[in-house]
């Protein structure tokens, strides 16, 4: 069964082209900010003035000192100075700040006396602690902290003073506004971000539906702007843009996109609505210190220039990089002179002196009224990274917080109490709708098909179950929010053909990271599935080029190509197989070669290749043993020295 309002949910809402139906019911919600109380002004002790001067006038004696405001007497300047301390002469003095009459020392030690805390107490607040660090008694809480907290709660029994100040120390307007219809379900509200606004319009917060009616824009075909060197041409109709840029690291992105969306058509025939970015630009330089961090110009304000040759590149950069972005801004100075709003990230002093200057001819202007901050966190300057910040600017946020909740953020904070401490309480998450419920069915079903590549059953479901082609999973996946990108990421090329050309899906869905699905695609075959679709569906079916994929490619193409490359690999493989093989035959032929000129060498003087080489006596011996047991070269050995003995003997006796 279908809520109310599905109708108007069925796709992101835009903030400026929103449906006519929820622009005329819209309506402002009570924001959660409360009412902070101003803090009573710090005020320092006036010095008590000696009542000698009084004295001497009537004529008296000089002898003792006095307190004016209590009208006391004392006989020693150290017992006057002690009053000046006291519990009783700080009250007086609140007491005459607030334009009432000083107390007597009975009357003070009867409001004392109805006290129920000890004299000696020993919590203070902060704001207590504050103001006896001005009237001289730090880190003390004392009887007349005491009893003024106590008349300022008869007073004002909603009086919290630790409270009040820690409200003020951290007020500010939180950065969306929350809206409400009678077309969307009760627990529903719409949030935009109050950086949309200008500062006037943020001020009289009370019209901010007229002005949140007449920001819209009508759907439009992209204007045709014809880049000259990164400018538009004079005379091109830009019309609402914003311009929007990062600077950190050594990294710079700048983007200057329309605010009109861009009109398209589904293959369903719905209208398709998207960003139309008219110039964008990305710089990197080498500026960091790697694994150090900073920049090298912070280095050498801290610890003095360096001399090394990383540390030179780096200075070069840097002043590169400067010079880079402030052409880049004075080439665009007609379109950021012209832009709605600007959005500028710049971390660090110097990226901000990289922007702001002071310079001559500088773009950017530290007053300008139009200056945005990026309401959220943000990562690297990319140009994704610039998208991604537009579409989360732009898109209307969804929450589904109830009213019950919403008044308890409205009620005043009740003062605890140090006896019984209220318990916290973690809040009740919200019942899942029966639309959650089936989401949460149907995604569990789904990503097994998908991760098994079970095409025909994949099929078989999403048509028995009529589940859209904008589908997403429930829990929600940041880089694979739909089935399209789920199987884009596992490189699943059949059931990626499946889902845009029988199944429906949408290609042109972006995940957080402002990706589409063939943006994550990582194989070639993956890639050509999406060609291959945009092929069969044709051009008319989704926006293509907003989707990234490339011109079309038909499906005999496509195999084509792949026993094209098959063909070739095996004759690279055929090849290379031969260059082995020759290498080899090569390196053998080499071996012999060098074998037969060592051989050569052995040859001697005067004789000719062909000439028997007459070999030495102890090639002879070597060539006899060879083969025989150590035994039997012991007995050849012992054979040969006898006979070498004997041919001595001989020629001894001849």
């Amino acid at each position: 069964m279908a809520q109310k309002g599905d109708h108007l949910l069925q796709r992101p809402l835009y903030v400026f082209d929103l449906p006519e139906e929820l622009l005329a019911t819209i309506t402002l919600k009570n924001q959660p900010a409360r009412a902070v109380q101003e803090s009573p002004a710090r005020i320092s002790t006036p010095v008590i003035e000696s009542p000698e001067k009084s004295d001497v006038e009537d004529g008296g004696p000089t002898k003792a000192t006095s307190c004016n405001l209590c009208n006391l007497t004392f006989p020693s300047v150290a017992e006057q100075r002690n009053h000046v301390r006291s519990d009783l002469h700080g009250y007086n003095l609140k007491q005459k700040l607030k334009g009432l009459k000083p107390v007597s020392e009975a009357d003070f030690e009867r409001l004392i006396g109805e006290l129920d805390e000890s004299i000696s107490g020993s919590e203070s607040s902060e704001s207590d602690e504050d103001e006896d660090e001005e009237e001289g008694n730090k880190g003390k809480e004392s009887t007349l902290s005491a009893l003024l907290k106590k008349q300022a709660k008869m007073l004002n029994p909603e009086f919290d003073e630790f409270a009040s100040k820690k409200k003020q120390r951290g007020s500010g307007k939180p950065p969306l506004l929350w809206f409400t219809s009678p077309s969307l379900p009760e627990n529903l509200s719409l949030g935009v971000y109050r950086a949309l606004f200008s500062n006037a319009e943020q001020e009289e917060e009370s019209h901010v539906v007229e002005t949140l009616r007449s920001k819209q824009l009508s759907p439009t075909k992209p204007p045709n702007v014809k880049l000259d060197g990164g400018v538009p041409l004079p005379g091109t109709e830009l019309g609402p843009h914003y311009f929007m840029c990062m600077i950190g690291g050594g990294h710079f992105a700048a983007m200057v996109v329309a605010l009109a969306p861009k009109m398209g058509k589904k293959h369903t025939g719905v209208d398709e609505r998207s960003a139309t970015v008219i110039a964008h630009k990305t710089f990197h330089r080498y500026t960091t210190r790697r694994k150090q961090g900073g920049s090298q110009s912070a280095n050498d304000s801290a610890k003095g220039a360096a001399h090394s040759a990383g540390s030179s590149l780096r200075r070069y950069n840097e002043t590169a990089l400067v010079n880079e972005v402030r052409d880049l801004l004075k080439d665009w100075k007609t379109m950021i002179d012209t832009a709605d709003l600007v959005f500028i990230r710049a971390t660090g002093s110097t990226n901000r002196r990289t922007l702001f200057g002071p310079y001559e001819g500088q773009v950017l202007r530290n007053n300008d009224p139009r200056n945005r901050g990026f309401p959220f966190s943000t990562r690297r300057a990319t140009q994704k990274e610039l998208m991604r910040a537009f579409v989360e600017l732009t898109r209307v946020k969804q929450s589904t917080l109830d009213e019950a909740a919403l008044a308890a953020l409205n009620e005043p904070e009740a003062p605890p109490t140090p006896a019984t401490p209220p318990s916290p309480r973690a809040p009740k998450p919200p019942k899942p709708s029966k639309e959650e419920e089936t989401a949460t069915l149907h995604t569990s079903q789904i990503i097994p098909l998908i991760k098994r590549s079970k095409v025909p059953g994949l099929l078989n479901y999403l048509k028995t179950n009529n589940i859209p082609s904008t589908f997403t999973f429930n829990p929600a996946n940041h880089h694979t929010p739909t089935p399209l990108h789920l199987a884009a990421s596992l490189n699943s090329a059949p059931v990626v053909l499946a889902l845009l050309t029988k199944g429906g899906a949408d290609p042109t869905i972006m995940d957080d990271e402002a990706r589409t699905p063939f943006s994550i695609a990582g194989d070639r075959a993956t890639r050509d599935a999406f060609r291959v679709a945009r092929s069969e569906l044709g051009e008319s079916a989704f926006d293509w080029e907003q989707a990234g994929v490339p011109p079309p490619l038909t499906k005999a193409e496509a195999e084509k190509r792949t026993a094209n490359e098959k063909s070739e690999k095996a004759a690279e493989d055929k090849a290379e197989a031969e260059r082995r093989k020759a290498e080899t035959e090569r390196l053998r032929k080499d071996s012999e070669a060098e074998e037969a000129t060592r051989r050569e060498k052995r040859i001697g003087k005067g004789k000719t290749l062909g000439a028997v080489v007459e070999k030495t006596g102890a090639e002879k011996r070597e060539e006899d043993a060879r083969g025989l047991t150590p035994e039997a070269r012991q007995r050849l050995e012992r054979e040969r020295r006898a006979r070498a003995a004997e041919e001595r003997f001989k020629r001894l006796q001849g």
